[in-house]
């Protein structure tokens, strides 16, 4: 079995182009399985306001950064006589998220904006608690099942936990703090004091083999974030997912290696002058056991989730065809040609990235 430490060494040498996506990606209804699955375990409820309701606003305005230049985000503009409901609603909703939905009169909606960019369409609410000025951020989007699916795998194999609700089309996600992997590349330095390169190579090392072993598409550099640790000596990092659109989605394999896309070509250009070889399969296998160990101590509730998957539609008939062809060659293991989803798929990738 070659592993993903491997293909991240060949690239040094064949200088192949990066990864392109195409097309956009349809959306997948959650279905009946999903459904069932949110309910059992705890990802599912009434909620006071759904994404077809911000979708009634009275107009949009362009968003400024803090540098004055016109950003892919656009500021809601709320019908006055709706305004006052809509807010209220808002922080019930926040309040349902993040703790146990009981009223806390000190938080107010700062401000409400919209992304026509990307599968999801979401809103960002700002929520402010008016007792200190603190802010934060919480997103209505349309529910897409490979987004949830995605979700929900994050959450069970990766180190991050991640809080949503899912309810009758509409999907509400936690805010993920971080700096977009494209902003913190560009200048290091700005973020928690001296770059430590052989740390953040390893943590991207260790990023690409997570994205592979569970098949997460399109980590681009602004699809994922850096958080910037300060240890008691030194700078910790770790790369966190903010993209969940797609999971189990695409045909070609490479899709799911980071390492692949020219967008994080300084990434990899770091790791290329940092680390070697050895040290790059030495992370990869540390992160393949850590992916084992979640594995096996979830192993129900992953199990129940890849059941699910196996009897939903969330790719295309070519690019299942495609993967599993390419991963059968990949891991020379004929299996995965008698694949016919991408469940199926993703199963016995697990099966064969982590021995189990």
């Amino acid at each position: 079995m070659r592993s993903s430490a491997h293909s991240f060494r060949s690239q040094r040498a064949e200088r192949r182009p990066g990864n392109h996506i195409a097309l956009r990606k349809p959306g997948y209804a959650v279905g009946p399985g999903l459904s069932g699955y949110l309910e059992r375990h705890g990802r599912s409820d009434r909620i006071p306001i759904a994404y077809e309701d911000l979708l009634r606003h009275d107009g949009l305005m362009a968003h400024h950064d803090a540098n004055g230049r016109e950003t892919l985000w656009t500021t809601v503009l709320l019908r006055p006589a709706e305004m006052e409901d809509t807010h209220r609603r808002l922080v019930e909703l926040y309040r349902m998220l993040t703790g146990d939905g009981r009223p806390l009169p000190h938080l107010a909606v700062a401000g409400i904006d919209f992304c026509g960019f990307g599968n999801s369409q979401p809103f960002r609410v700002k929520i402010l608690n008016q007792l200190n000025d603190n802010h934060d951020y919480f997103y209505i989007k349309k529910a897409d099942a490979s987004r949830v699916y995605g979700l929900e795998l994050e959450h069970l194999l990766s180190p991050n936990k991640i809080n949503y609700i899912h309810s009758a089309g509409t999907l509400v996600e936690e805010h993920i703090i971080g700096i977009p992997g494209d902003d913190f590349i560009k200048d290091p330095g700005r973020y928690g004091g001296h770059l430590n390169p052989v740390r953040l190579c390893k943590e991207f090392v260790k990023f690409n083999e997570r994205c592979f072993v569970r098949l997460l598409g399109d980590m681009r550099a602004y699809n994922f974030v850096v958080d910037v640790v300060q240890d008691f000596d030194q700078v910790q990092y770790r790369l966190r997912s903010i993209d969940f659109d797609q999971q189990c989605f695409e045909g070609r394999h490479r899709i799911y290696l980071p390492q692949f896309y020219k967008e994080n070509l300084p990434f990899v250009a770091l790791a290329r002058t940092h680390i070697g070889p050895a040290t790059a399969e030495q992370y990869a296998e540390e992160e393949r056991s850590l992916l084992r160990k979640r594995y096996q101590v979830g192993a129900e509730q992953v199990e129940a989730l890849l059941e699910v998957m196996h009897t939903e539609v969330i790719s295309l008939p070519e690019h299942v065809a495609l993967l599993r062809s390419e991963l059968a060659a990949y891991h020379g293991c004929p299996d995965f040609k008698r694949c016919t989803t991408m469940g199926a798929v993703l199963q016995l990738q697990l099966k064969v990235m982590l021995g189990l």
